[in-house]
């Protein structure tokens, strides 16, 4: 069974309010500012109100009753998705991809302008479907090795995706409407094989509107500057600290001097700051203070550090240095929220996603996060409306004696790994896979 779920929803902008609309919700006194966000304290999310099935492998349809119509008289179909991108500037993503492909038709009326895949997400959709077998047949009877039947049937996802896309990469003159793939997570330690590999898939892939995802770490840093230097646009994700973030928007920014392109406006990118594992790793050590002061600034890290990390974005894209790039085109690299659905369930379902909004930024869902969102979210400018307290939190969590590097480390190291085992396991599952179909001898 695919992890993705099958969503059936009606959407009734002015229907009456539920208990988890907007509106209700800001009656009930529920604030927008980031730290009013008690982790503990909000509505949590009703599976059942929105009729969720884990039956079918990947069925994502909302069936939205229009009740707003364009100027022709034609249905309009809205959902707070659209509100997040109109009125706030930041671009909902879906963290998920499988097949069928074009299952996301109505994740894109629904307001979704871009799709995130990495090696775990592409695990679970090929691992536990059928859907990928005719096309996987045919490329071991082709005389494909089992790693390059992987990246045939990556390939062809992504590219079926980014053409569902490409109108909103065309109206938005590049700026969005992305489909992200990841080079093999095995050459995380590996500066020049990350480049090959970047550049190899960018070409196998083909597609305007398509991120190569690098991940954020030591190794790979100089390996971002190379790739966006030859005019590869770049998601660089695994990024857990404010010191690691700054090195990637250097990067990308060495890239863009070092490219030598006049027109730098179709080299874009995407920074993807990683949210809630922060606060998963960082809950233990609080707990494991245990005073009450330690305990009361659980659930507020990652999102402390998040809005530092917004910060840091809007004092690098500015001044002299940018000034000269934007001269040529050059189009900021975006926040990414990654890593947005809540792993406590004693916290709010949108934690990671309500605190976060802001223009020019980017919040990437999975199903329940986007379900959660699109429910009860209320969209509001949250980002920077308290980054004085922002820094008291992240300071204090420092003088408890928790090191914000060997916090991000440790986590890049875990996140890195995840992602090998996840594709290791792939390629373990797809050699079964050929012995079943009796692709290879046993």
């Amino acid at each position: 069974m695919a992890s993705s779920l099958s969503l059936s929803k009606v959407i009734t902008p002015n229907a009456q309010k539920s208990a988890y609309s907007p509106e209700s919700l800001r009656s009930r006194s529920i604030k927008t500012n980031f730290l009013a966000f008690d982790p503990s304290s909000t509505t949590k999310f009703r599976t059942n109100s929105l009729r969720i099935h884990h039956e079918s492998p990947f069925k994502a349809s909302f069936r939205v009753r229009c009740s707003q119509t364009d100027g022709n008289g034609v249905p309009a179909k809205r959902t707070v998705l659209h509100d997040l991108y109109e009125k706030q500037g930041q671009s909902p993503w879906y963290d998920n991809l499988c097949r069928p492909v074009t299952d996301l038709i109505p994740l894109i009326e629904s307001g979704v302008r871009g799709v995130t895949s990495n090696p775990a997400i592409f695990q679970k959709a090929i691992s536990s479907s059928n859907a990928y077998n005719d096309q996987f047949r045919e490329l071991v009877q082709a005389g494909k090795d089992i790693e390059s039947a992987y990246w045939e049937l990556v390939v062809k996802d992504i590219q079926d995706a980014s053409k569902l896309f490409e109108q909103i990469y065309d109206q938005t003159d590049g700026g969005d409407g992305y489909v992200s793939v990841e080079v093999s997570p095995s050459l995380a330690d590996d500066t020049q094989g990350t480049i090959e590999a970047a550049k190899w898939l960018h070409k196998f892939v083909s597609r305007p509107n398509v991120y190569i995802k690098i991940p954020a770490t030591a190794a790979c840093v100089p390996s971002i500057k190379e790739v966006i230097a030859n005019g590869i646009s770049v998601n660089v994700t695994l990024i857990f600290s404010l010191e690691r973030y700054e090195a990637v928007i250097d990067a990308y920014l060495d890239g863009l001097e070092a490219s030598g392109l006049n027109d730098l406006s179709r080299v874009t990118s995407v920074a993807s700051f990683f949210v809630s594992r922060v606060d998963t790793l960082i809950d233990k050590s609080l707990e494991k203070i245990g005073t009450p002061e330690a305990l009361n600034l659980r659930g507020k890290a990652a999102v402390a550090q998040a809005a530092l990390a917004y910060q840091l974005y809007q004092r690098k894209f500015s001044g002299p240095r940018w000034e000269a790039l934007v001269k040529k085109g050059a189009k900021k690299q975006r926040l990414l929220w990654a890593s947005t659905s809540v792993k406590n369930p004693a916290y709010s379902d949108t934690l990671y996603v309500a605190p976060l909004i802001g223009p020019d930024t980017v919040s990437t869902m999975p199903d329940q996060a986007l379900l959660a969102f699109i429910d009860h979210g209320a969209v509001a400018r949250t980002i920077d409306s308290n980054a004085s307290e922002a820094e008291g939190i992240y300071n204090a969590i420092q003088k408890l004696g928790i090191d914000w590097s060997n916090v991000g480390n440790q986590l890049e190291l875990e996140g890195v790994d995840s992602f090998k085992k996840a594709f290791d396991s792939l390629l373990d599952t797809l050699q079964e896979k050929a012995k079943s179909l009796k692709l290879v001898n046993k």
